[in-house]
């Protein structure tokens, strides 16, 4: 069934407008955004094939543009357009988080890690630089490795903390399994950078361990 033939109560974007955007299913939300669908098969269709595909929006999100074009009913301008929803939600809450402490909104740091790292199918660390303020001057991929393990070394990240100026840092890095659960392995690395850093007095504020729909904190679990 098409989008035309659903009674109008019951089209997305008129769904949307009536009840919010949390009233619509997912593929509801992508229809929306794909606006048409291929010979064959609607657009609500086409989302729904285009979310199983990727395992949901969480895969979408992290879906490059080479990845998106092998999706047939997904023609370089619905490509384009998804790339800058992804690359939107990236800069507002990159934006939020330049402009107040992160302490603040500890929940919006988790999200923005999450957009980068979440379904890499390799691991990945990354470090948030904080001025002094604990506002964010950047986030940088510092070292990437395997499926198992990746190489960090902390004379690097102290480089690059002293050329950011930063007053502190964040760590986070990706485990591919999907499993968020700290290894003995991250907490060495943790207290390594954490005793590297502070010979130029920057502070390591937390360390995200992301995995499948879950980010745990070291500073929440009191690992710091």
């Amino acid at each position: 069934m098409s989008i035309k033939d659903l009674p109008a109560a019951a089209r997305p974007r008129e769904k949307l407008l009536a009840h919010g955007a949390t009233s619509l299913a997912d593929a509801e939300l992508l229809a929306l955004l794909l606006r048409t669908g291929v010979k064959g098969q609607g657009v609500l269709q086409l989302a729904d094939a285009v979310l199983t595909r990727f395992g949901g929006f969480a895969g979408l999100l992290h879906a490059g543009v080479a990845d998106l074009s092998g999706v047939k009913g997904l023609g370089p301008a619905k490509r384009a357009e998804l790339a800058a929803v992804v690359e939107m939600a990236r800069r507002s809450l990159a934006q939020r988080l330049q402009t107040q402490p992160v302490f603040d909104s500890p929940s919006a740091v988790k999200q923005y890690v999450q957009l980068h790292l979440a379904e890499l199918p390799h691991e990945v660390f990354h470090v948030l630089f904080l001025d002094a303020q604990h506002r964010l001057l950047a986030l940088e991929e510092m070292f990437r490795g395997t499926l198992t393990q990746t190489s960090v070394y902390p004379r690097e990240v102290v480089r690059r903390a002293l050329a950011r100026n930063a007053g502190a840092v964040i760590l986070a890095h990706n485990h591919p399994s999907g499993l968020a659960e700290p290894s003995r392995a991250d907490e060495f690395l943790t207290q390594s950078l954490k005793a590297a850093l502070a010979l130029v007095d920057v502070k390591v504020l937390d360390h995200l361990v992301v995995g499948q729909g879950v980010v745990i904190s070291f500073a929440e679990r009191g690992l710091l």
